[in-house]
């Protein structure tokens, strides 16, 4: 049986209090069930930003989407996690990630390292934080039990395998970094791909009892009654796709509610998504389809 539809906003902007505390309540009005921050330079810092939208709201959960493990050393990061948890009233998922930009990474003077040593560091930090979060005698101690759920997010074999073996939530951003960029850029991948890695995540994951959850990155969601002529502006950024190979990406939502809605439910049925994420600037042109899924 399918699990039910969850559906996050991950915010983006840096805001006043009083503005931050504002567009936490419209998620929440919206009927957004997470609300979420990232872990980039120049966006709002994680856990503050979440023990504030937690204190300014009463149902969503709060999460990060997602932390750039080599950032962060995993006690210091544990104590982070706990103290966040209890602020929050148990509210509270972690989402880690190798962290993929290298910019970023210098402009902090941390290493970046290699791709497998990134992935080698998010293993330990799993594990270790696995380790001090689960011990009676860490302080401070975390609210959830028997753990903060886990949201590990990344495209690779050995990030899947991660996620399959330790993940509550296994996250997709249907795109990969773009050779040589140091700045993020993402390429999207095509919808059989994600197919592909998504099958990867379930096979690496048979031995559990039950699969992790499966979170899709939304990067756009655009109203429109023209499809095609909505996303031409868009070309330019993917040359080597057509407008009916954009028009088929994962990671877009493009047409009317009832297009739109219809699409939400396809990537249910062919990939088994039931937990979406949206960015900020979308936040309330995808509300009226959380609205007509629910239950669904």
């Amino acid at each position: 049986m399918s699990r039910p539809f969850r559906f996050a906003v991950n915010l983006l902007e840096p805001a006043s209090a009083e503005e931050w505390r504002a567009k936490c309540r419209r998620a929440e009005e919206l009927g957004y069930d997470v609300i979420l921050v990232p872990d980039h330079l120049g966006m709002p810092a994680p856990f503050p930003a979440l023990v504030a939208a937690a204190e300014a709201t009463e149902r969503p959960r709060v999460g990060t989407f997602t932390l750039n493990a080599a950032f962060w050393n995993p006690a210091l990061l544990a104590r982070e996690v706990a103290t966040t948890d209890a602020l929050t009233g148990g509210r509270l998922e972690l989402g880690l990630g190798t962290g993929y930009v290298r910019e970023e990474h210098e402009t902090a003077g941390l290493p970046f390292g290699s791709p497998g040593e990134r992935v080698d560091h998010l293993r330990r930090t799993v594990k270790e934080l696995e380790r001090l979060l689960g011990s009676k005698e860490h302080q401070p101690q975390p609210t959830q039990r028997p753990r903060v759920p886990l949201l590990i997010g990344g495209n690779g074999d050995r990030i899947l395998r991660l996620s399959a073996e330790h993940a509550d939530i296994a996250s997709f951003t249907g795109a990969r970094t773009a050779p040589g960029s140091t700045t993020g850029q993402l390429t999207p991948i095509s919808a059989d791909e994600l197919d592909e890695r998504v099958g990867r995540t379930l096979e690496f994951a048979e031995h559990r009892a039950e699969p992790p959850e499966l979170n899709l990155l939304i990067q756009m969601v655009i109203g429109t009654e023209d499809r095609e002529a909505a996303v031409r502006p868009f070309l330019e950024l993917v040359p080597d796709m057509t407008v009916d190979q954009v028009l088929e990406l994962p990671i877009t939502l493009l047409g009317t509610v009832d297009e739109i809605t219809e699409q939400v439910l396809a990537r249910r049925e062919r990939y088994g998504f039931t937990y979406f994420t949206v960015l900020e600037p979308y936040m309330e042109a995808f509300a009226p389809v959380m609205e007509r899924v629910r239950g669904l």
